[in-house]
């Protein structure tokens, strides 16, 4: 039976879930709920989010997310897949009509491999991940690259190391831009030792770099942690913002489980037309296919504001 051909007898199956649609075939693997109906916004889902209902396949749980409604997918990991697994992730998403969201450039952001030491070798691991970015990018019509800058240099004045930065993401951009691709850069909560942790600061350095392929990639989750007044610092830096990601806090699980009213600043993007991707970036409240379900439900209740 193919997957997408669904059966409507949910109470049949067992696993009836108010607003989330029937139940697709025979086979364990397919005895999922689904909802054909499209989200407001480009909600992105990753791999692991709904494997219990649609199994470890990988192109299986792109179905599933398609499925549901969802039409866009994110993926740190990309670039530590194999060529072949990067290509069939692309042909599927294009056959779904998913768009592709953001992987990770790797190594140069990372906390040992500060971009704002300023060191040739740090720099060079950077430029080496946008390379690999841009053929990766191809092979799954990828638009968005995570960059997170890493840590402090705490033995430079804060200027110097603005101006490493800056120099190594002007670097980065001159490899990115040609192909249309940009690096979204993200300020993160985790740690006091990371360069780049407010919108501001984010913002700034985008304007400073200068290119359509640097732009904001604004967590809604980390700013919450950060600074607050989400509403008003998102308008503040929208003109730099390419990209959104998402978790509540505190736990950082999905929307309605944290303090964060989801549902108010879904509406406000959506009204200023946003466009883009709306990154999935947390985990699931509650444990196996019960939990994937109230997942479900919970971006539908976010996501039902009046347009």
């Amino acid at each position: 039976m193919e997957r997408r051909n669904f059966i409507k007898n949910a109470a049949a199956s067992g696993m009836a879930v108010a607003g989330l649609g029937s139940v697709f075939g025979a086979t364990e693997s397919e005895s999922v709920m689904s909802n054909e109906t499209k989200f407001k916004l480009n909600y992105a889902p990753h791999f692991g989010m709904f494997k219990n209902s649609a199994g470890d396949d990988l192109i299986d749980q792109l179905k599933f997310m398609a499925d549901q409604g969802f039409t866009a997918f994110e993926d740190n990991g990309l670039l530590g897949r194999d060529v072949a697994t990067q290509t069939k992730i692309g042909e599927t998403l294009e056959k779904l009509g998913m768009t592709m969201g953001v992987f990770v450039v790797p190594k140069g952001g990372n906390m040992a491999n500060t971009l704002a030491a300023g060191k040739k070798e740090n720099v060079d691991i950077f430029l080496d991940g946008c390379r690999q970015s841009v053929e990766a990018a191809k092979r799954v019509n990828a638009k968005w690259m995570t960059v997170v800058p890493g840590a402090f240099e705490r033995r430079l004045p804060i200027g110097i190391q603005d101006a490493n930065v800056i120099e190594a993401l002007r670097r980065g951009a001159e490899i990115l831009e040609p192909h249309g691709l940009t690096m979204v850069l993200e300020p993160l909560s985790d740690s006091p030792d990371l360069y780049l942790q407010t919108s501001d600061q984010t913002y700034l350095i985008c304007k400073a770099v200068n290119s359509p392929a640097c732009k904001i990639l604004y967590d809604i989750y980390h700013m919450q942690k950060t600074e607050g007044h989400l509403i008003h610092n998102i308008d503040l830096t929208w003109n730099e913002i390419a990209y959104f990601q998402v978790g509540d806090n505190p736990g950082r699980k999905e929307p309605t489980t944290g303090e964060i009213n989801y549902k108010n600043v879904f509406k406000h993007i959506y009204d200023k037309g946003f466009k883009g991707v709306v990154g999935m970036e947390h985990g699931n409240a509650e444990p196996g296919t019960e939990g994937e379900m109230k997942l479900i439900k919970a971006y539908r209740e976010v996501d039902s504001f009046e347009v």
